[in-house]
């Protein structure tokens, strides 16, 4: 008979208060703590992930942070590798790990696995397609995708690069659509866990003076001051998802493309706070599409969950 070990898994948008909720839970009884969070994995990307202190790290240890540069990536294929080996050692401690994050594709291939269909990213079919992209535009990427996958054609609107590029690359190095190759993959892994899903969605409204509440916060610590220092430290490319983060992207072309100018500020950091609130609304969508397939407990207020899981585990 299979042993299900318990995982706590706590999702919410940017901002929403999720982290510092995992570490009260922390403090009130024997979990340990990883992250679930495709910005937090970078070294030196610290103000703009809002990333925990080294004294709130010490005190609150966090798996998963700080584990590779702004010149590597890493895959959903790789945090579910590292995730599980974690859970085990955790368990295997006698404690309860609790995974606590925003990044929704690391949960969802937690949760439902990933198709083994699908090849690791190719970077000379990848600079194929960003060529077309900067010779052709974007709108014929868009209508080669189109022809190839007419369903990831009409899920993916322009604008969303790195899906359209990631399907594109499926397609060359399979000859077969990506929407095809993850239809075939299991909705639920045989894992010999037990999943317990919360999810904090809060108020937009609320939400959105929460994020702009931190992005003042991070200009404020010296936000641009570390992105100059990434930029120089590694001589970082635009293509990377690093510098594609959001906050880091756009406070990237502004030192690199505008004359620094306290107007040209303004309209960074009016669009940096427009892509995190456009950050948070997928987010969103990405809860709802898991709370069809898996059981959850939703909370609307921090203060409700707050309440509700120091009853179930403080």
């Amino acid at each position: 008979m299979v042993n299900h070990m318990n995982v706590i898994n706590l999702m919410g948008p940017t901002a929403s208060g999720k982290t510092a909720l995992a570490c009260e839970l922390y403090e009130r009884g024997n979990f340990e703590l990883i992250s679930v969070d495709s910005a937090l994995v970078y070294q030196d990307m610290d103000i703009g992930t809002a990333k925990p202190t080294k004294a709130e790290q010490e005190q609150y240890p966090h798996h998963l942070i700080d584990i590779i540069t702004p010149l590597q990536s890493y895959s959903a294929a790789e945090f579910v590798s590292d995730a599980c080996r974690l859970i085990d050692q955790i368990h295997l401690q006698g404690k309860t790990p609790i995974l606590v994050g925003g990044t929704m594709l690391y949960f969802k291939a937690l949760l439902e696995g990933l198709s083994d269909h699908l090849p690791a990213a190719d970077a000379e079919i990848r600079a194929e397609i960003e060529q077309m992209a900067a010779q052709q535009g974007w709108e014929a990427v868009h209508a080669e995708l189109q022809r190839v996958d007419p369903k990831a054609g009409e899920k993916f609107k322009v604008s969303d690069k790195q899906r359209i590029i990631r399907a594109l690359e499926v397609y060359r190095m399979t000859g077969r659509p990506i929407t095809q190759l993850q239809a075939e993959q299991p909705k639920q892994q045989d894992y010999r866990y037990h999943f317990k899903n919360y999810a904090l969605m809060p108020d937009r409204a609320e939400l959105h003076q929460r994020i702009e509440q931190r992005l003042k916060k991070m200009w404020d610590i010296g936000f641009l001051r570390e992105v100059e220092f990434i930029m120089e430290k590694y001589d970082l490319p635009e293509n990377l998802p690093a510098a594609r983060s959001v906050g880091y992207r756009q406070a990237i072309d502004f030192l690199k493309n505008s004359d620094r100018s306290h107007e040209n500020l303004c309209i960074m950091e009016d669009k940096a706070l427009f892509a995190t609130r456009q950050l948070a609304k997928r987010q969103y969508t990405w809860l709802r599409s898991l709370q069809e397939q898996h059981n959850f407990t939703v909370y609307l207020t921090i203060n409700h969950a707050r309440e509700d899981l120091r009853n179930l585990y403080g």
